[in-house]
């Protein structure tokens, strides 16, 4: 009889037992104070600059804003300012919501395929350093602001600029570029492109980062094509991100670009280049009269419940027709 029989024939317990380690409260607790620390800087950032300002959302339906007595005090006007656009009370309205929905979704349409495909393009790169310089090459136009890079695309397109030497060296007569209406959208679209899609090509390099190599291994040996791994192994493996990327996206589909477009548009261009958050610029802090405060805050509120509307949609849409929930 061994041991082990023995103990259970006598019912006794073993004389073994797991030393559990003592762990002080104390030093527990000493420890949560440091991590909410940690986290209570952004709580406080995203509470003072993102929901502290929303109280002046009363400013959209004072009657007249009144400057001595606040936003609060002001008397109370309802809806005033939003029949007052939708009723064609202000002609510029329609119009720039209008080239903002051009202008989004155009930018969203041919912007958004390009980071993934260049993603899935530098995944083949077996030369570490080769892929690292270009990962810097395109990343680096992210970090520089639009007052440098409009700066740069004038000088492109100015008279007698880089751009009408080529469309000179083609025998193409050149157009006025930044000035013309037929050509302000394209240059604004291939430029937000460029400069913003060496950010998006990093995240879906760091999702592809995950994948098993023995997927790929197992698909090379049963005969799978380059093509048919992406396809089947690469494209699948970083879905969760495309999805949650172009659920976001829909949130900004009226983000069209307002630093850009101040920057680089004039006048000449407002028939197609002038999107809201420009008129809202223009009728409230360029005119410089609070009386156009109201209806400037009006058309920000109509345009972020928009915002609210798409990203909600979209994320209930891919809920419900996909296997990845957003949130």
């Amino acid at each position: 009889m061994n041991s082990a029989e023995s103990v259970l024939k006598n019912n006794k317990k073993p004389h073994y037992k797991l030393k559990r380690k003592n762990i002080n409260s104390s030093s527990m607790r000493n420890m949560d104070w440091q991590l909410h620390l940690i986290i209570a800087a952004p709580i406080l950032f995203i509470i003072v600059f993102n929901y502290f300002p929303m109280l002046g959302l009363r400013l959209a339906f004072v009657d007249k804003f009144i400057y001595t007595e606040g936003i609060w005090r002001s008397p109370w006007g309802g809806f005033k300012w939003f029949s007052y656009m939708f009723s064609g009370g202000l002609p510029e309205f329609w119009p720039a919501f209008k080239n903002t929905l051009i202008i989004a979704v155009s930018k969203l349409l041919f912007g958004f395929p390009v980071p993934i495909l260049f993603a899935l393009l530098l995944n083949e790169v077996k030369k570490t350093f080769v892929k690292k310089g270009v990962q810097t090459a395109i990343y680096l136009p992210y970090f520089l602001s639009w007052v440098l890079l409009g700066g740069i695309l004038k000088n492109l397109f100015m008279e007698d600029g880089i751009a009408d030497s080529l469309a000179a060296f083609f025998n193409i007569a050149p157009p006025l570029w930044l000035q013309d209406n037929s050509t302000f959208v394209p240059i604004i679209i291939i430029s937000d492109i460029w400069k913003g899609f060496g950010f998006g090509t990093i995240i879906y390099l760091a999702g592809l980062t995950n994948v098993d190599n023995n997927l790929y291994e197992a698909a090379s040996i049963d005969g799978a094509t380059r093509w048919k791994q992406t396809t089947a192994i690469t494209i699948p493996a970083i879905m969760p991100v495309i999805i949650l990327n172009l659920v976001l996206n829909l949130g900004s589909v009226l983000n069209a670009g307002f630093e850009q477009i101040l920057v680089l548009y004039t006048p000449t261009v407002y028939k197609t280049a002038d999107i809201i958050d420009t008129l809202v610029y223009r009728i409230t802090l360029q005119s410089g009269s609070p009386d156009n405060y109201p209806l400037g805050t009006a058309i920000g509120l109509f345009k972020s419940v928009i915002s609210f509307i798409l990203i909600a949609s979209g994320n209930f849409i891919m809920t419900r027709t996909t296997d990845y929930k957003i949130f």
